[in-house]
């Protein structure tokens, strides 16, 4: 088999001067992993207090799990959402990923309230506040406080982006009024992150963001509305808020009056693209259950028709990591133009991860309805969390508004003419600047997953008579770059102005692109395996990952070469059998299965 540093003309790995502890950072947010993994416990355990059978127990009695919570505030938790400049341990997105991904892989809708919807409202200080904003902020959520983010309204909207504020000049400030019912957090955050309506003219600078303290606040200004009863992330307190003419200073305003669209275009493409992440390691959870479905009592190995689920599922969660943490690094290092691939991801990711549980749910058949079970009960919970968490049609549509305006632009100015990112976007342990909100782009920028492709499926092209494993990779790296040349084709023909977005024909378009530059990622974090892992090396995952994403596609896709199941199904079997994460990382759970 070709090694992956024989590829002709792969570009050099980043050198070890390029930072003075390369990997430091990435050893530091695992070392971070495995301490919240110590402390949360073994999962399976029915005596952990913060295991699945007490956070099933929560859930189905719609409480958040309170001991697990004070757990999380003692940690620190904290912390990970506030800038290293602040006092804090954010240093870049897919580190975050990392550090925090342990509570998602026990509770989606705990990591969620219990952490991310408060960065997810802090970003906005981040991307856009002045010094005080962002040293209060930063002091709150280091303290263990909780941040709220009530949002402004959104084609497609579900309950959470239905409705919105208005604020209207006053004397020493502004007056908000409106209502939303349901917000996360609401009735018990220290802080509001408003997204409020400014100027009724249509355009891009209709909002602004307000900082709102809801402590003693008068009740006829602003009232607290009851708790909302949702399907999903039943243990998270959603409720809703009512104001009434309620004042705010000045000095509550965060960057300038009708920024508040662009504020949310860049704090958006952080928490689009950490979501999806951390939802992969919750969905790896699942199919950590399948697998114990599949050989429980089984001295023979995995029952055959059983085979394919599993292991698809598998390169399909090995595919949305890879899509995952490129975009969160790319944060980083490409932060112009970032914002293209966050929405294509988000776009991508929700959309496998909802096929997935369909798949694991014929392995699961009857376990998967034991929904109070720990070892059974993640199918269920994870199914009806996932629309809750931003996951559903609101999401798709509001990525797809991303999308559908720049497709024309790139078919005819980017792909195949723009140079591939550099290797470091895809080397893991490479040094890489630290997540700055306020150089993340909105537009514009190019793109370099597109040029990633291209580039990768030139320097395979050579081994696409090769055979084996390699072989049928090229094979697939050649057939995506050529739906990019058929789709560039297509795009240039796209007519200008804003009908395009409500023209079916041109959604799907956005559609075919999301996918295929989903495919790119895993190319390319192929590609960038440094041998530590010979699993992961090996082109046989992704061979696997391409030719399912291939056939969603429609795209002509050979049969899977022998030995590509069989290397897939081992590595599963063997990550189940050590209580190892499906994800790129393979970090093991605190405790035996």
């Amino acid at each position: 088999m070709t090694t992956i540093a024989e590829l002709p003309g792969r570009p050099p790995p980043p050198p070890a001067s390029a930072s003075p502890a390369p990997g430091r950072a990435d050893a530091d947010a695992l070392d971070r992993a495995r301490r919240l993994e110590a402390r949360l416990g073994d999962p399976y355990d029915p005596a952990n207090p913060h295991g699945f059978a007490a956070l099933f127990d929560a859930d189905a009695r719609r409480t958040p799990p309170e001991a697990t919570e004070a757990l999380l505030t003692a940690e620190g938790l904290g912390a990970e959402f506030v800038p290293v400049a602040l006092g804090g341990r954010l240093t870049r997105a897919d580190l975050l990923a990392r550090a925090v991904r342990p509570v998602f892989r026990r509770d989606l809708g705990l990591g969620m309230g219990h952490g991310l919807i408060s960065l997810f409202a802090a970003g906005a200080v981040w991307a856009a506040g002045n010094e005080p904003q962002r040293r209060e902020t930063a002091r709150l959520l280091l303290g263990g406080g909780r941040i709220a983010i009530l949002h402004h309204e959104l084609a497609h909207a579900n309950a959470i982006l239905r409705h919105e504020f208005t604020a209207r000049p006053a004397v020493g400030g502004r007056r908000i009024s409106g209502r939303k019912d349901v917000i996360l957090n609401a009735s018990r955050a220290d802080l509001h992150v408003v997204y409020a309506r400014t100027d009724e003219a249509p355009g891009p600078r209709g909002h602004s963001v307000l900082l709102l303290d809801p402590a003693g606040q008068d009740p006829a200004h602003l009232r607290h509305l009851p708790r909302v009863e949702s399907s999903g992330m039943r243990g998270a307190l959603f409720s809703g808020l009512e104001f009434a003419e309620l004042p705010v200073p000045d000095d509550a305003l965060v960057g300038h009056p009708g920024d508040g669209a662009g504020i949310a275009l860049r704090a958006f493409q952080v928490n689009r693209s950490l979501i999806c992440g951390l939802v992969t390691a919750a969905a790896g959870t699942v199919l950590h259950s399948a697998a114990r479905t599949a050989t429980e009592g089984r001295a023979a190995g995995v029952a055959r028709r059983r085979h394919k689920p599993l292991t698809g599922v598998f390169a399909d969660l090995l595919a949305c990591d890879a899509m995952s943490t490129t975009v969160l690094r790319a944060l980083s290092l490409l932060p112009a133009s970032a914002h293209l691939f966050a929405a294509a991801v988000k776009y991508v990711v929700p959309e496998l991860l909802r096929e997935n549980l369909e798949e694991l749910a014929t392995v699961l058949g009857a376990r998967g309805y034991d929904h109070a079970s720990p070892a059974y009960g993640a199918l269920g919970k994870l199914s009806r969390d996932l629309p809750v968490a931003g996951l559903g049609h609101a999401g798709s549509a509001s990525c797809q508004s991303v999308l559908v305006p720049q497709l024309r632009g790139l078919a005819e100015r980017s792909w195949f003419a723009e140079p591939e990112p550099p290797a470091e976007l895809f080397a893991a342990g490479a040094a890489l600047p630290d997540l700055d909100y306020r150089l993340l782009g909105i537009a514009g920028g190019g793109d370099f997953m597109a040029a990633s492709l291209a580039a990768t499926a030139e320097r395979l092209a050579p081994l696409r008579d090769a055979g084996g494993h390699t072989g049928a990779l090229a094979g697939l790296a050649e057939a995506f770059a050529t739906e990019l040349r058929g789709l560039r084709a297509q795009c240039r023909r796209i007519p200008a102005g804003p009908a395009a977005l409500a023209d079916p024909a041109v959604v799907r378009l956005s559609d075919r692109y999301s996918r295929i530059v989903g495919a790119a990622a895993v190319l390319a974090v192929w590609e960038g395996q440094d041998g530590a892992d010979p699993f992961l090396a090996d082109p046989a995952w992704a061979v696997l990952a391409l030719t399912r994403a291939g056939q969603r596609l429609g795209i002509p896709v050979p049969a899977l070469p022998d030995g590509v199941q069989d290397q897939v199904l081992d590595e599963l079997l063997r990550r189940h059998g050590q209580g190892l994460g499906y994800d790129l990382d393979a970090l093991p759970y605190e405790g035996r299965p």
